[in-house]
């Protein structure tokens, strides 16, 4: 009789490391999840107080501490969600991975550059896991239906803004042909400037036309401006109408990817079973 092959203890202890950094459903997931989610919250809240002069000169250090303190705890995190599915890069190369390395990054670049700490602030993204921890699947679904519908009008979006760029270098043109630089319409880049402050019904008023033929043109500019803020609200409209999705409920154990139909057996991104 031949002997029974062991399991391999790795996958035990990587599966419960999965359960307890990806999952929500156990007692210990959850508190996971929850003490993340007030870490993600204090990073920031740190990195927005380091940025007021006042806050920085009498609580600098201290703040430069917890900078650090949550950059080595994120890195932790990160290489412990690596760890704990099968395909790394996979998890390395999604949505929340991207994130996840993001958060981490701009502490070691200001050893570099100076400053870059700030954009920090990238981490408040890390906190759309809140949507998972807390089972607001409602809010996960309505957002799968607006990322399936602005993936739908993502080439449609595209050649209108083909169109937009073309129509503002021409209309830039025109108005520094009309105004010329006598009256602030010094080169074409300026007045192509102004032409998409006035298209997009912004409306700085640094420079504004002076001759009559300009403000007439400029009224045309500005009304046509409306007709073209909506035709993108228009296409993605009509892509949400369409877009039909299920609450997503399942999480990849092999490479941590979300978005699964409740009733779905295997990964749709790497075909593993769930």
């Amino acid at each position: 009789m031949e002997p029974k092959v062991q399991e391999i203890p790795d996958a035990n202890w990587r599966r419960k490391l999965h359960e307890v950094i990806f999952e929500a459903e156990t007692f210990p997931g959850k508190v996971f999840d929850v003490i993340l989610i007030w870490a993600i919250v204090l990073s920031v809240v740190t990195v927005v107080l380091e940025s007021v002069t006042e806050v920085r000169d009498e609580f600098g250090e201290i703040l430069f501490a917890a900078e650090w303190f949550f950059t080595i705890l994120f890195s932790i995190e990160y290489i412990l969600r690596l760890i704990s599915v099968k395909r790394p890069w996979r998890y390395a190369l999604s949505f929340f991975g991207i994130v996840d390395i993001l958060a981490i990054s701009p502490t070691l670049l200001s050893l570099f550059v100076p400053g870059f700490q700030y954009l920090l602030t990238i981490r408040i993204l890390r906190f759309l896991r809140i949507f998972r921890i807390f089972k607001l699947t409602e809010y996960i679904s309505e957002a799968r239906i607006i990322t399936t519908a602005l993936k739908a009008s993502a080439k449609k979006i595209g050649v209108f803004i083909l169109g937009v760029v073309s129509l503002v270098t021409i209309i830039g043109s025109l108005m520094y042909v009309i105004e010329g630089g006598e009256n602030g319409f010094s080169n074409i880049p300026l007045s192509i400037y102004w032409a998409v402050v006035t298209l997009t019904t912004v409306g700085y008023g640094d420079l504004a036309p002076q001759t009559n033929l300009g403000k007439f043109f400029a009224s045309i500019v500005m009304i046509l401006g409306y007709g073209i803020i909506a035709v993108p609200t228009g296409i993605v409209t009509v892509e949400i109408s369409k877009a039909v999705n299920k609450s997503p409920t399942e999480n990849c154990p092999t490479c941590g990817s979300e978005g699964h139909d409740s009733d779905a057996v295997y990964c749709k991104y790497c075909g593993s079973l769930l």
